[in-house]
This record gives C-alpha cells, sequence and structure tokens, in this order.
C-alpha cells in the first residue's frame, strides 16, 4: 500500500537557549513559535531527544527541555501539526513505555503522533546520566527489537515479544492509538550495512542529511534494500533534515551562513550541504532538487525559532513550492 508522506514540511526545535527569555519563559516562546509554525504551513512539529545540548547546535550546558513531556505539552497547545521527537534515544527509555508515552501523545493530540527512534549515539549524556551506552552493533540489535516491541504494543492487544535484549508480557496499551495501524513510525540514521535494511523491513519513514548526492545515493542503498525483502519503497517517506535560512540580503545570508558553520564545526561553503538557504527562488530551486532524487518531507531547523516573520516566510515559501 502506498502512504501518503508523514510530512511535507516540519521544523524541528534544536535548542531552548533563546536570547532575552527567561526558563519560567521558555515554553511559552516555543508554544508561540509552534502556533506560528502551524499557521505558516508547517505540518509537523518535533523536539530532539537530548539530555546536554549537543555542540552542533550550542553549548553544553545551555538549557534543554526534555523531548517527550515538551511533545506532551505541544501536543495540548497545537491543533493539526504532527508531532514527533527527531529522534528518540533507543536506550533512554523502556521500549514497551515508549509506546505508552506516544499514545498518550496521540491521544492528547487527535492522533498526531510519529515516533520517530534511533539507536542513540551521544556517549556523554548516558554517561551522566547512568544509562548503559553499548557498542554500536549491540545499540543497533536493541533499536530493531524496541523498533518491534512499539509496533506491538500500537497494533495488537496484550502482546508478547521475546529478544534478546527486550520482551514485553501481554502489556495493555490503553487507550489505543486513534488509527488502526498506530503511529507512523521513523526510523533515524543512514548506516547502509543495519540502519537501511532495518528501515527496509520496519520503517515507515527515514530521515536522511547532507547534500543531494549523498541523500540520492542514501534513497537508492534504501530502494536495494527494499527489493531485497520485497517491500515497495515508495511505503516509506523519504525525509531529509537540515537548517533552513531565507534571505534577500547577502550580507545577512553570509553572516547567517558563518554562524551555521561555527555550530557545524564546517567551512560556510561546506555548510550550505546542510541547508536550504538564500532567497525565496533559490530556496525553491533547492527545493526541486531535493524532491527530484526522491526526498518528500523536509524536517527543518531554523537558527531562531522565536523570530515568527522568518518563520512564516519559510513555511509558505515551502508549502508554494512543495504544492508546484
Amino acid at each position: 500500500m502506498t502512504r501518503q508522506p508523514i510530512t511535507r514540511v516540519g521544523l524541528q526545535f534544536g535548542g531552548y537557549s533563546l536570547a532575552g527569555v527567561p526558563d519560567d519563559k521558555l515554553f511559552t516562546r516555543i508554544a508561540d513559535a509552534a502556533r506560528a509554525a502551524e499557521a505558516a504551513g508547517f505540518d509537523s512539529l518535533w523536539t530532539m531527544d537530548h539530555l546536554h545540548q549537543i555542540s552542533t547546535v550550542g553549548s553544553r550546558d545551555e538549557p534543554i527541555l526534555e523531548a517527550y513531556t515538551t511533545t506532551a505539552a505541544l501536543a495540548a497547545v497545537t491543533s493539526v501539526a504532527r508531532l514527533g521527537v527527531l529522534v528518540t534515544a533507543c536506550g533512554f527509555r523502556n521500549p514497551a513505555l515508549l509506546a505508552k508515552m506516544v499514545t498518550t501523545i496521540d491521544v492528547i493530540s487527535g492522533g498526531r503522533a510519529i515516533l520517530g527512534i534511533g539507536a542513540g549515539w551521544y556517549e556523554e549524556e548516558y554517561r551522566a546520566y547512568g544509562l548503559d551506552f553499548p557498542p554500536p552493533a549491540k545499540r543497533l540489535a536493541e533499536l530493531a527489537e524496541a523498533v518491534q516491541v512499539c509496533r506491538a504494543m500500537f497494533t495488537e492487544y496484550a502482546p508478547r515479544f521475546s529478544g534478546t535484549y527486550h520482551s514485553i508480557h501481554e502489556p495493555l496499551n490503553m487507550p489505543r492509538p486513534l488509527n488502526v495501524d498506530g503511529p507512523p513510525i521513523l526510523i533515524g540514521g543512514g548506516g547502509e550495512r543495519v540502519t537501511i535494511p532495518l528501515i527496509a523491513r520496519l520503517g515507515d519513514a527515514c530521515n536522511f542529511f547532507g547534500g543531494p548526492a549523498t541523500v540520492r545515493h542514501k534513497i537508492e542503498v534504501l530502494e536495494r534494500a527494499c527489493a531485497a525483502v520485497g517491500r515497495d519503497s515508495s511505503e516509506i517517506t523519504k525525509t531529509w533534515l537540515g537548517h533552513v535560512i531565507l534571505t534577500d540580503s547577502e550580507w545577512e545570508l553570509h553572516e547567517q551562513l558563518d554562524r551555521l558553520a561555527a555550530l557545524l564545526e564546517l567551512t560556510p561553503s561546506a555548510a550550505r550541504g546542510f541547508a536550504l538557504c538564500g532567497t525565496r527562488e533559490e530556496v525553491r530551486r533547492q527545493v526541486m532538487e531535493y524532491r527530484s532524487i526522491g526526498v518528500e518531507g523536509f524536517i527543518l531547523t531554523v537558527l531562531d525559532p522565536t523570530d515568527l516573520a522568518h518563520l512564516h516566510a519559510v513555511g509558505t515559501t515551502l508549502r508554494k513550492a512543495l504544492d508546484e
């Protein structure tokens, strides 16, 4: 069965260090941005599952809100956008409990939840919080089992699963998700030997980043992996994650690219490969290039989510490009 894309234009909240905003006003400003993004045409909103801020977004000790409690709060203050975490670190939560949490968000939001999940990678926060951080092979094996547990929790009454790392014994997930298939599952990561084949077997969506050549290659690997298991790759929504800088000012574009490059620890020219940037027409052309290689959805981070005028311009520009 061919699915509709789970998102076409998404906004990710990557950081909560907002200039001049005290901690007790952080969520108020994020909620304002979420509602403005909905009004501008963003059809999904995403939080980032980190407990310490990562260097490519901000400083280690800046404020960061826990992903799932924030997403649940966003469910209560928004009305149409789908909601997910990009992506859940598998080792942070028991997968059956995670499925219960996502189902609760689905109920709160009227059926708008998405489960985004990956193997987890930021060792520092695992160690700081006293969580095990196994080698990559084990984390990926745990991820595969966690996806199966979540799917069972979404779709079965009192499911059972017995794996090497996870097991469930007839848990009741009541109330049920609002859609019979449960929330769609986006599996994050672009590893070609394990992760992409896992997406081909078990995922409803994937998420890649990088320039068009890199993403085209990842999609081709996914298509081959789908063929190997007898699955139609059109069932899987292909999404791209990156930044967006929309401006008519050449000076402002260079200033923002310099800021982004510093965060990503890249040169400004290299940082362009991780961003849609420039005028509306330039961004439209970049969107069309990604679409031509199979990208269906764009999940975007902005340097300042409280700049509501910029959010509106980005949302309307992307939706117009995608509607062409």
